[in-house]
């Protein structure tokens, strides 16, 4: 998983531009989005071929959650080619997640 923060955000949007990115909207603060850490780990390595899985730390990107349209955390969104394609608001099971990147591969 690739953290993103304030000195890269223009690597941020151009690693949303291709292929397929799972990127996780979260703050340090926010206690539902530890326990979606782990999860999204786990999925970034069993799809390590397929997809990209970024956590973006709202604190330091404000302005690429709120293009994003985030509005609560934990927000996860599916990009594929820089398009939004599938968005979940909240901790959700592992399961949720890997039915959205499923479907888009």
């Amino acid at each position: 998983m690739t953290l993103m923060n304030a000195e890269n955000e223009s690597a941020f949007r151009a690693t949303i531009n291709e292929g397929i990115s799972l990127v996780d909207y979260a703050a340090p603060w926010c206690p539902p989005c530890k326990p979606l850490l782990p999860i999204l780990e786990e999925l970034g390595e069993a799809y390590v071929d397929s997809i990209r899985v970024i956590k973006v730390n709202c604190d330091d990107l404000p302005g690429a959650a709120s293009e994003a349209g985030v509005m609560s955390l934990p927000t996860v969104i599916l990009y594929k080619d820089g398009v939004p394609m599938e968005k979940l608001i909240g901790l959700r099971p592992k399961s949720a997640y890997q039915a959205i990147i499923d479907k888009h591969l």
